[in-house]
């Protein structure tokens, strides 16, 4: 075995004749760190020989806190101004921002993957941190260098706790006790930066791994919401980076972390405090739905995951979703009624006369767009092995009879369901092969609710909605009669249509039908009574015949 470089002497010498307030001695040491960083990086031997030495971290402690006193922060209240020379002053604080670098780079190199040195350079946490403000301060945000020393610096940070959870509880509790203004972590993820965000990522992921209540408090204190909002945001932006980029493994983290959150039951309390007032669905909900959607797909295969008390995650997770499914299908019931001027009684919009169009409300389609996604985690859901949950102890229901007798007011999730289908069935016209057919004789003198550049939210809406309807009804004659007296089967009926803004509409209408009508002769007698008054055309659409009455 090579004998190891010395690295001691050079750098203990170093920093006994260190100044500061010397460009000198501060250019003199950054260029002393750097080829000892290098070393550092390709030997965990030497790492461990070098963390051996106590003088080190008596001279480590001084660099830091020397650096940290240099560079001004705003919470230290210190407004002076130097009255010197621009150039020097310029030259000065490009020689603390080198060092800053070269000194981040050592430390992180030093404590990877050696948890006795972690320890002992966690000491300098509070000056990694006060750097890391001063260099994300909105006066640096076009400074590209300042960009690189932001992210050493979250880097060295992220060393300092990876795989120690001891570390990491200790950080965890200090940040998320300071004043919003002042953690760090917020500012990180604002960065522009990728790799400093993939920083800030992994030094959350390493405070909460192995902690429900470490994640309690990401999910429920004032800064855990705040960084939820940033870790929600930066995965809209992320979502489309190459595999091989740093925004993947930012994203790919990230993702873990809400993947932690879900595992922990904790999805509904986030939710709730994502809401705003007087918004009935918000951008960071629709993303949270996003990532609970994904994370029940992946876990669809798989054995019914579970929370950390054992019960299965499902059973958490029904509650909210039912209760969003019927906020968000109200407020739609609501808005369509007051767009084509209907009247709200459900029983009178089948033979309303229609108006033009009296208002066109701007958060439909982000409505629509929420509803599609509660939608298919209902379904996800509600798809699970019953002989798997009953194995799992505390699951007394079934997803499908849960959400069957769920109830707001005075009104079912399926009688919801179908009054939903109904209205969206007027409001939008069908698209077939590219082009819109009418669902109903549109309002005279307007247009019809489906014009493309409004309807983006309420792509798969419809085929989701009808799907949920017929796996609801499965193997259920109580819920098929329930449908039935709603006027349920003639809204699937209608449905059985081809749509290009709902792929495979017509098959899953289909297959919905089958269900109402499997082992029930009462809804077979609705279907049997039901005669064509009219022809196809060419276009799919069923043309009424001379003299033909429709009952």
């Amino acid at each position: 075995m090579p004998d190891i470089p010395d690295t001691i002497s050079p750098l203990s010498l170093a920093c006994a004749i260190f100044d500061v307030n010397s460009h000198t001695s501060v250019t003199a040491l950054a260029a002393t760190l750097e080829p000892i960083t290098a070393q550092l990086a390709q030997s965990k031997a030497q790492r461990e020989r070098l963390g051996e030495n106590d003088a080190l971290w008596t001279d480590l402690r001084k660099l830091w806190r020397d650096l940290s006193r240099a560079q001004m922060t705003f919470w230290d209240n210190d407004d002076s101004e130097d009255e010197a020379d621009g150039a020097a002053e310029h030259q000065k604080q490009q020689g603390l921002s080198t060092l800053a670098a070269s000194l981040a780079r050592y430390t992180r190199n030093l404590v990877a993957d050696v948890p006795r040195n972690q320890i002992k350079a966690f000491e300098n946490e509070p000056s990694i941190r006060r750097l890391v403000h001063y260099y994300t301060s909105w006066t640096f945000l076009q400074n590209k260098e300042a960009l690189l020393v932001a992210r050493v610096l979250s880097q060295a940070l992220a060393n300092l706790v990876s795989g120690n959870a001891n570390l990491g509880a200790k950080l965890w509790n200090t940040y998320m006790h300071l004043p919003e203004d002042q953690v760090v972590l917020i500012r990180l993820l604002s960065s522009p930066d990728p790799p400093t965000i993939l920083a800030a990522l992994i030094i959350i992921l390493s405070c909460i791994d192995g902690s429900r209540t470490r994640i309690k408090i990401l999910t429920r204190t004032v800064v855990g919401v705040r960084l939820c909002v940033c870790l929600l945001d930066n995965m809209v932006k992320l979502y489309d980076a190459d595999e091989s980029a740093a925004e993947a493994k930012a994203f790919d983290v990230g993702y873990e972390i809400f993947s932690r959150i879900m595992a922990a039951d904790l999805v509904p309390s986030l939710f709730s405090r994502l809401a705003m007032t007087d918004e009935i669905i918000t951008p960071h909900q629709t993303t949270l739905l996003k990532l609970v959607d994904s994370y029940l797909q992946s876990t669809q295969l798989s054995p019914v995951p579970t929370t950390p008390q054992g019960t299965p995650l499902y059973t958490k997770l029904r509650p909210m979703l039912a209760k969003t499914f019927f906020s968000l299908s109200a407020y739609a019931q609501k808005s369509i009624q007051n767009s084509l001027g209907l009247p709200t009684a459900s029983s009178d919009t089948a033979g309303a006369a229609f108006e033009p169009l009296s208002s066109l409300d701007v958060m439909l389609p982000k409505v629509g767009e929420a509803l599609v996604l509660v939608t298919q985690c209902i379904v996800t859901t509600a798809l699970e092995s019953s002989d798997q949950c009953m194995q799992l102890k505390g699951l007394e229901q079934s997803s499908q009879d849960f959400f069957n007798d769920a109830r707001s007011a005075d009104q079912g999730i399926l009688e919801s369901l179908v009054e939903l289908l109904r209205l969206l069935d007027m409001f939008l016209p069908r698209i077939n092969f590219g082009k819109p057919v009418p669902s109903v004789v549109p309002p005279q003198g307007g247009g019809g609710g489906g014009d493309d550049s409004a309807s983006t939210g309420f792509n798969y809406l419809k085929r989701d909605l009808v799907r949920l309807l017929g796996i609801l009804c499965y193997g259920k004659k109580a819920v098929q009669d329930r449908i039935r007296l709603c006027g349920g089967i003639q809204v699937v009926m209608n449905l059985c249509v081809v749509d290009e803004r709902n792929p495979f509409l017509r098959e899953h209408a289909i297959f919905a039908l089958h269900n109402l009508l499997q082992g029930n002769p009462e809804n077979q007698a609705v279907v049997d009574a039901l005669q064509p008054s009219g022809k196809w055309d060419d276009n799919g659409i069923l043309r009424d015949t001379s003299g033909a009455v429709r009952k």
